[in-house]
This record gives C-alpha cells, structure tokens and sequence, in this order.
C-alpha cells in the first residue's frame, strides 16, 4: 500500500505543485481586484455568458451558441479594455523603485504618523478627512483638489486642515505614504443612514470607499470622534488603542474585518512620540 503510494506520488507531485501555484496566483489576482469596478463588470458578463450558454444548450438555439463561442472567445481581449486603469497602476508600481523599497517598517512608520495626526486632530476637534490609496488609483478624485505631493507628518497634515487655512475643507489624498493632493472631493454616499449625526465628512468617507478601495478617516469636529471607513463599513466613536489597532489590521495584516486582534507595533503611548506631544493647533 505504502509502496504504491509513492509511486503514485512521483508520478503526479508535479500536478499538485502546479495546482499550489495556479491557486496562489488566482488568489493573489482575486484580491488585487475584488474590489474594483472591473471585477463588478467581469461578474456581470460570466453571469450572462453562463445564461446564454445554458438556455442556448436546452432550447437548442444555433445561432445564441454561435455568439457565445465567439464572444467567449474574445473575452480575453475584453478583460485587457476592462482591467487597463489597475493594470496599468498595477505595472506602473513594479516598474518603480518604490515598489520594491516600500518595506513593512516603512509603512510602520508612516501609520505611527498618520495615528498621531489623527489622535492630535480628534484632542483639538479639528474636522479632518483622509483617504490612503491601495489598489485602485484615486487620480480622477486627486484632479478635483490642489497637488501637493509632499512627506506626510503630522504637523504637516494639522496646518492643512486648520480651519483657517484654504485647503482645510475638502480631503486629503495619501499615496504610499506622501500626500498626493488636498482639497479634494469625494462621492458622497447615496445610502439611507440611520444615524442621523453622519455629517458631510462621513457620508463622503463612505462614499469612496464604496467606489474604490481606499481605507477613509474621518475626525468630527463637533466631537473630535475618530471613524475608519474600508469597503463601504464605517467604525465610528474609535478609541485611540481601537483606531491603531484598526490600522494595523489593515494596512499589516489585510484584515479588514473589524475584531478585537491586539497590535502591540502600534499601540503605544502618546507620550512616546514627539510629534504627538506637541500642539500644533492653537485653540
């Protein structure tokens, strides 16, 4: 028995290796554009394709199975037409020098600034409204607001949204970790709430992260409360241990899924960063 599982096994290792790898790249492939419009159009058509297939098959329709051979057959082409913005996005960053030195301590790094921008903002009631680009690029919405591509910090990012200042009102577009532009406008959500106190900012915030993939922050500035909004669910009322951790899940883990997963490389003290010590907003 043993023996002639071996045998069985070098004869077909191969298959399972290729069956490993196949399932790793359409795994990869599904999260890249699970939530894309693509991904919406591409279900919509297998959906119709599978349709016409079956009822072309009972009722013997000729000339519905013709069109679907055919149209099955261009599909490959249509998914270059449908998919060319987060190809070419998705080629863009392999060709750059970023997307090989963006490394995990980086980004650890720029979610420390970025918590203590947000956690200075909420102590002053600032009104504030960020959107971190992932996969889908937020170029169409970074063209409604003022470039400004610069380093994000948290002293940076409390002077753009003081309320006396020009740019203040609107949100801030961060890409890899630099602010590509503020100002910006974002779609606003056209679902019912049944919160009555969702305001402008957070109706906004779920609004793109409805369109697109971009993780939203909202800070009131009638409360200073902190809401995280990803794939179309916002979190509101975050505590400053909740919101890091929140960060953490996402950005580190890909956990979108709001549960209590302790993240001690973000949950640290505010007193244990300079910049968060500071105030940079005056009352």
């Amino acid at each position: 028995m043993q023996a002639a599982m071996w045998i069985f096994i070098e004869e077909n290792w191969r298959n399972g290796v290729e069956i490993f790898i196949l399932a790793v790249c359409n795994y990869q492939i599904y999260r890249a554009f699970r939530a894309t419009r693509g991904a919406q159009i591409l279900v919509g058509l297998g959906i119709i394709i599978v349709v016409l297939t079956v009822v072309s098959q009972v009722a013997n329709f000729t000339v519905i199975s013709w069109l679907v051979t055919r149209a099955t057959a261009l599909l490959a082409f249509a998914l270059v037409v449908i998919f060319q913005p987060e190809l070419r996005d998705a080629l863009a960053r392999l060709g750059s020098k970023s997307f090989f030195s963006y490394s995990s301590k980086r980004r650890l790094a720029f979610l420390e600034r970025l918590a203590d921008a947000v956690i200075m903002l909420s102590k002053k009631r600032v009104g504030a409204l960020f959107a971190i680009e992932r996969g889908i690029s937020l170029k169409k919405f970074l063209d409604t607001g003022v470039p400004i591509d610069a380093q994000f910090s948290p002293e940076l990012a409390l002077t753009v949204f003081h309320p006396k200042t020009p740019l203040h009102d609107g949100g801030m577009i961060i890409a890899d970790d630099r602010i590509a532009g503020a100002a910006c406008v974002f779609p606003v959500t056209q679902r019912e709430m049944h919160d009555r106190s969702t305001g402008l900012r957070h109706r906004a915030a779920i609004g793109l992260a409805e369109e697109t993939d971009a993780v939203t922050v909202v800070v009131s500035e009638e409360t200073g409360g902190i809401s995280i909004c990803v794939e179309g669910r916002i979190e509101r009322n975050l505590t400053e241990k909740q919101f890091r951790e929140n960060l953490a899940k996402i950005f580190l883990t890909g956990n979108t899924d709001y549960e209590n997963i302790p993240s001690e490389k973000l949950d640290r003290q505010a007193s244990g960063t300079a910049s968060g010590s500071r105030d940079l907003v005056s009352d």
